[in-house]
C-alpha cells in the first residue's frame, strides 16, 4: 500500500520567486524594509495633500524613488482611511506611478501608518496568517523620505489591483468592488442608513453607490444579484458566491478579533472579486485593527477586554442584517466548515503562541528603523509593551497576547468547537498489486475516517488550471475500501483521457463538526500517478 503525502504548490512558486529575487528582492518580502523616497517641488506639500484629501481624491506631482528605481511625475495623497488626519505629521500615503509605469508590477504603493498598532505587527503578521487561507495581500515595513527628511516608517501593503487578481484569480478580468461607505454624498432617497456594505438586498442600484465603491466595471448588476441571492435564494447563492472562501474571511475576522470588518460596525473594509467564472470572493481589507484594536460590532457600545476574549464564535448568526453570516451558517454543512475553519486556524497559528513568536520577530526586525521615526505615534516603552498588555490612555489597544492568549482557550472550550471532529488518516492510492501483471487504470483512493463519520467526500481534479469535482467516499466493502464498516472508506476515479495523475483532498462529516485532509487543502493536495503506482 503506497501512502500519499501533500504536494505544496506553493513551494514551486517559492523557488521561482527565489531565483528571480537573486537579482531584484521582492518588494513586499516580509524580511526585507523597502525604501521610498519623494521629492515634491512645493514647500508647503503637507497643507496642498491636507486640503487635496479633505476635498476629494486629487493628487500632487512629485518624483517617487522606490529602492533606487525613479519615477518621475508619480502621484501622490493621502490615503482614504480612519488614519487621515488634516494636519497629520504621519498620514497614510497613495503613490500611483506615471501611467504606463510600473514597480515589479505594481502601478501603485500603499503605505499605512498603522494608527492604533503600537506593536507595528498587527497588519504584517494577521495578513501573514490570512494567506494560509485565501486570496489576501503581501505586506511588509517601508521607510519613507519626503524632500530628504524622515517622513516616516510605515506598513507597505500589496494593493488590490491587477498583479493581486492575476496571481490569486489566474486574470484580472472580472469586476471589482469595494465596500467603503461614501462620505462625501448623500443618503440616496429611500436606502437604509443602517445597511452599510453588509450586503442586504435592495432593488435600487443607488444604494450600493453609497455603500460600495467600483473599481473596474461600470455596472452594479452583478452585485445587486448577489445581494438578492443572499437574501432572497440562499440555497442558490453558491452559483454567485464561492462559499468556503467567505467562510474562511468570516471565520479569520472572528477569530483575530478584526472588526474593521464585515464582522463588525459598520460592515466595510472589504472588497468582493467577480472572477469570469461568475462568482464573488470576498478579500479582506486593511487589518491595522485586527487583534482587537477596533471593538465594536453592531454600533452600541465598544465592547472590553473581556468581551473580546469571548467574543461569540457564532456572532451575527441570528442578525439579519448580517446575511452573509447569518443566512450561510443557517445551512448546517456550511456552519460545520466555518467551524472547521475556525479550528484550523487555532490550531495553526493561536495553540502554541505561534503567532506571539512571529509578533516578536517583527518587532526585533524593524526596532532600530522605527525608533529612529521622527513623526511615530508611539514611544519605545507603548511599542515594546504593546504585544503582552494594553496600551494608550484614550483609545485602549489590548496588547496581542494579552488578548489572543485566553482568546485562544476560550474558543478551544467553546461548545461550538469542543466537539472532536473526524479522523482522517492512512491517505492513500492502491499501487498495483505486488506480482500482478494487470495494471492501474483507475485512482483507488482510501482514507481511513473515524470519529462517527457519517459522510466522507473526496474532492479531485486532474490539473490545477481545472475546478474540484465531487465524489462520495464509502464503507461499504464495494469501493476498494476493504471490510465494510471498518471505518476505511474508499472511491474509485476514471481519469480523464489522456491524464495519468490526479491531486486530491478529503473531507469528512460527524453529527456535529467537519474536517479536511490535508488542512489546508486550497493551497496542499494530495497527489498521485498512475506510472508510479504501477511500478
Amino acid at each position: 500500500m503506497k501512502r500519499i503525502y501533500p504536494l505544496i504548490y506553493c513551494a514551486v512558486l517559492c523557488s521561482f520567486c527565489m531565483g528571480w529575487s537573486q537579482n531584484q528582492a521582492d518588494f513586499y518580502d516580509s524580511k526585507t524594509i523597502q525604501e521610498v523616497s519623494v521629492r515634491f517641488e512645493q514647500p508647503n506639500w503637507r497643507d496642498m495633500l491636507d486640503s487635496l484629501r479633505f476635498n476629494g481624491d486629487g493628487t500632487l506631482p512629485g518624483v517617487v524613488t522606490l529602492n533606487g528605481n525613479k519615477y518621475e511625475n508619480a502621484r501622490i495623497r493621502y490615503r482614504n482611511a480612519r488614519a487621515f488626519q488634516i494636519g497629520g505629521k504621519h498620514n497614510s500615503l497613495h503613490i500611483q506611478l506615471p501611467e504606463g509605469k510600473t514597480y515589479q508590477g505594481y502601478a501603485t504603493i500603499e503605505l499605512s501608518n498603522a494608527l492604533r498598532d503600537p506593536s507595528m505587527v498587527r497588519e504584517v503578521l494577521a495578513y501573514e496568517i490570512a494567506r494560509s487561507y485565501m486570496p489576501a495581500p503581501k505586506a511588509n515595513y517601508a521607510k519613507v523620505m519626503i524632500n530628504g527628511s524622515y517622513y516616516g516608517f510605515f506598513v507597505n501593503i500589496e494593493p488590490i489591483g491587477e498583479t493581486f487578481l492575476q496571481r490569486h484569480f489566474g486574470n484580472s478580468d472580472g469586476e471589482l468592488y469595494q465596500a467603503e461607505t461614501s462620505t462625501r454624498q448623500p443618503l440616496p432617497a429611500g436606502c437604509n442608513a443602517k445597511a452599510f456594505a453588509s450586503l442586504q438586498y435592495d432593488g435600487n442600484e443607488a444604494c450600493y453607490t453609497y455603500a460600495f465603491d467600483r473599481k473596474n466595471t461600470r455596472d452594479w448588476s452583478s452585485l445587486v444579484r448577489l445581494t438578492r441571492a443572499l437574501n432572497e435564494e440562499p440555497e442558490s447563492v453558491e452559483r454567485t458566491l464561492h462559499i468556503d472562501r467567505t467562510l474562511w474571511m468570516l471565520a479569520f475576522n472572528n477569530v483575530l478579533v478584526n472588526l474593521n470588518s464585515y464582522s463588525g460596525h459598520p460592515s466595510s473594509n472589504y472588497f468582493l472579486y467577480k472572477n469570469t467564472d461568475g462568482q464573488f470572493t470576498p478579500i479582506l481589507g486593511d487589518l491595522n485593527f485586527a487583534f482587537g484594536s477596533y471593538k465594536n460590532t453592531d454600533g452600541s457600545s465598544d465592547l472590553d477586554l473581556q468581551g473580546l476574549i469571548a467574543l461569540d464564535p457564532l456572532l451575527h448568526i441570528n442578525n439579519p442584517e448580517r446575511p452573509l453570516i447569518s443566512n450561510l451558517l443557517k445551512d448546517e454543512l456550511h456552519r460545520k466548515r466555518y467551524l472547521a475553519h475556525v479550528r484550523t486556524i487555532l490550531q495553526d497559528h493561536f495553540a502554541k503562541g505561534q503567532y506571539e513568536k512571529r509578533a516578536r520577530e517583527l518587532q526585533d526586525l524593524i526596532r532600530k528603523i522605527w525608533v529612529e521615526d521622527p513623526n511615530k505615534e508611539y514611544n519605545l516603552v507603548d511599542f515594546s509593551q504593546s504585544i503582552s498588555a494594553t496600551v494608550g490612555r484614550r483609545s485602549r489597544i489590548p496588547g496581542i497576547a494579552e488578548l489572543m492568549k485566553p482568546r485562544a482557550e476560550y474558543l478551544r472550550q467553546h461548545p461550538d468547537l469542543v466537539v472532536l471532529p473526524p479522523a482522517i488518516s492512512n491517505v492513500t492510492a492502491l499501487p498495483r498489486e505486488k506480482y500482478s501483471p494487470e495494471q492501474v487504470t483507475d485512482f483507488k483512493i482510501q482514507a481511513k475516517v473515524g470519529q462517527f463519520a457519517r459522510k466522507v467526500w473526496l474532492y479531485y481534479r486532474f490539473s490545477d488550471s481545472e475546478p474540484f469535482r465531487m465524489m462520495s467516499m464509502e464503507d461499504d466493502g464495494n469501493n476498494h475500501d476493504g471490510e465494510a464498516g471498518d471505518e476505511v472508506f474508499g472511491a474509485v476515479v476514471q481519469p480523464a483521457a489522456g491524464t495519468r495523475d490526479i491531486q486530491f483532498y478529503i473531507v469528512a462529516e460527524n453529527a456535529r463538526s467537519m474536517s479536511y485532509s490535508p488542512t489546508r487543502y486550497m493551497y496542499e493536495q494530495y497527489r498521485a500517478n498512475l506510472d508510479e503506482l504501477n511500478k
